[in-house]
């Protein structure tokens, strides 16, 4: 069971990749391939906020544009 004492205080940067899916990954390491930041770091608390606020159609890009008639 986690105590208080537990509390994770990482750093923590937001990634996303091609498809527009966002992850959080520590900001001490460089994204693993196919990922990029979108500038966000933090907390991990702060980070699952943000990606709470930002992602808010978690279907892939190519499926968004393929139900929407374009090319992916």
């Amino acid at each position: 069971m986690a105590t208080d004492d537990d509390e994770d205080t990482a750093t923590y940067q937001v990634v996303i990749n091609d498809e527009e899916q966002y992850s959080i990954w520590p900001a001490s390491s460089a994204p693993p391939a196919g990922w990029r930041t979108d500038g966000t770091r933090g907390s991990k608390t702060l980070c699952l906020e943000h990606i709470d606020k930002v992602w808010t159609d978690m279907r892939p890009l190519s499926l968004r544009k393929g139900l929407a008639g374009e090319k992916p």
